[in-house]
């Protein structure tokens, strides 16, 4: 695929951004606006939004291409399963006290629940997590315009960056929660759509009906979904399935980027009905992405194609082997992906740094909107540099050590929520940083021996949960005693206090 092309189908994509941007962002675009959308956002809306929010570009090249690695074959459905009961207890759970408190920001519930402490860090933990994880999933779209575009026309990777940020940044800077929802269902369209069409190329090209393409996924050793025979192997149903359950609650429920969009519905009942719909319609979504990978491993089978993992679907798309027509519909799933995944990110530190860490109170609207845009701005140069940075490291083996941070940062989160739902009690609230900071440190320590220490056990996605667990024993061990009650006059002369009984 020639980069004149990729350059074309992306300035279409932006021009298609930044229209649906302006049109959803008209109005006054106050900081309500900017924050939730006003909470005027049609449930439907939101639920077609959730639908592809938690995929980046990451995910649309990677699920495909994981069912031929290291046996994996469609066992990630049953993450997906439990991604239904996940969103499920996000509905049932997290939402009602959300909407009860009306919190701009999710984390604000740890304030109310055990002080500014515990605020702080929920807040920073999140930050922290974003930040890497936005930048590496910006980080690999970058590195493929690099190879299809920017290095064939001589360009430097610091313009590609310098491109793509200024891209997410023109689309969010005015509408914020507004535009991330409808550039979220049009980033959903764009990737369903590439996604069949690209099967269907694929099967046209092998000489395959429906009914012959059904039989040869089906058919495929790659088609296995459920793993119940060894329980020690990452990919034992019950650990995926579990591990589904808390990533979506840790990852969703109590990520400020995905649950700012089911804060932007008008109550909580609409939100309750946009999650259950995304929950179940992200199942059908999921099996598509692993049958196109099935399908896409016979077609490179019969092409000789050697590429395997995520450098098989942008081989099969734009090694010239199909119609140019498969190259756009990948360049425009990959963007669709990244520029949505990229703004609701930017968005949502935006919105976490402006409430969490630098705080709202005593402001009025016109200074909020004042500060929520020089954030905004801040936080686009800090992902730009973020990204550039990996650039530079330039190992894989950063790459993975980041995501891997990333998922250690929402065990505390998690543990945290999970104590104050679940207990009354109160806690030493300074002393819930250090906890934060322990659990993921002890977390890693059981991981790297727990083959070890429990006869041959690898821990996989379930690895959160023990994170969680290290968070609630944890703050089990600063639950406050029973507070005293204050002195009175009588109480200032112990003796006379018995003398008085």
């Amino acid at each position: 695929m020639s980069p004149i092309a990729v350059i074309l189908t992306i300035a279409a994509y932006f021009a298609l951004l930044i229209s649906v941007s302006l049109i959803s962002s008209r109005g006054k675009g106050g900081a309500a606006d900017f924050f939730n959308g006003g909470r005027k956002a049609p449930w439907w809306v939101v639920a077609i939004a959730m639908i592809g929010a938690p995929m980046s570009g990451v995910t649309f090249v990677s699920v495909p291409g994981m069912v031929g690695v290291d046996g994996a074959a469609m066992s990630y459905m049953q993450m997906a399963l439990g991604f239904f009961v996940g969103y499920l207890v996000i509905a049932f759970v997290l939402t009602p006290v959300f909407f009860s408190k009306n919190m701009v920001s999710i984390y604000q519930y740890l304030e109310d629940r055990f002080g500014a402490a515990s605020h702080k860090t929920g807040a920073w933990f999140f930050f922290i997590s974003k930040i890497l994880g936005a930048s590496v999933r910006l980080f690999l779209v970058c590195v493929t315009l690099q190879l299809m575009v920017f290095g064939p026309l001589g360009l430097p990777f610091i313009l590609n960056v310098a491109a793509c940020m200024l891209i997410v940044l023109a689309y969010t800077y005015k509408g914020g929660m507004k535009s991330v929802l409808w550039t979220d269902v049009l980033k959903t369209v764009c990737m369903i759509v590439a996604v069949v069409l690209t099967m269907v190329f694929i099967a046209g090209d092998m000489g395959l009906g429906a009914g012959e393409t059904v039989r040869t996924i089906s058919g495929s050793s790659m088609s296995r979904i459920f793993f119940f025979d060894d329980p020690n192997h990452p990919r034992f149903f019950w650990k995926q399935f579990l591990a589904g359950v808390f990533t979506v609650i840790a990852m969703t429920g109590l990520d400020q980027d995905l649950m700012q969009r089911t804060l932007s519905s008008r109550n909580a009942s609409d939100s309750r009905k946009n999650m259950i719909t995304s929950g179940i319609l992200q199942i059908p979504v999921v099996f598509l992405f692993l049958s196109l990978g099935v399908l896409m491993y016979e077609f490179a089978a019969s092409r000789g194609i050697s590429q395997t993992g995520d450098l098989l679907f942008p081989e099969v798309a734009t090694g010239g082997y199909l119609p140019a027509a498969v190259g756009v519909l990948f360049v425009l799933g990959l963007v669709s992906c990244a520029f949505s995944a990229g703004g609701s990110a930017l968005t949502a530190l935006t919105t976490s740094f402006t409430t969490d860490i630098i705080g709202v109170q005593g402001r009025d609207d016109a200074e909020i909107s004042r500060v929520r845009k020089l954030v905004h701005i801040v936080m686009a140069l800090l992902m730009g540099v973020t990204v550039y940075g990996f650039y530079l490291l330039n190992t894989q083996s950063v790459i993975d050590a980041v995501y891997k941070l990333a998922s250690y940062t929402y065990g505390p989160i998690l543990g945290m929520f999970a104590f104050g739902l679940c207990s009354k009690k109160q806690v030493h609230d300074k002393w819930v940083p250090l906890v934060a900071v322990l659990s993921p440190i002890l977390s890693y320590v059981v991981q790297a021996h727990s083959e070890q220490w429990f006869g041959g056990y690898r821990f996989s996605y379930e690895l959160i949960l023990l994170n969680a667990l290290f968070t609630v024993l944890g703050l089990c061990l600063l639950i406050r005693r029973r507070t005293e009650r204050k002195p009175r006059p009588c109480d200032t002369h112990p003796a006379d206090d018995s003398a008085l009984r």
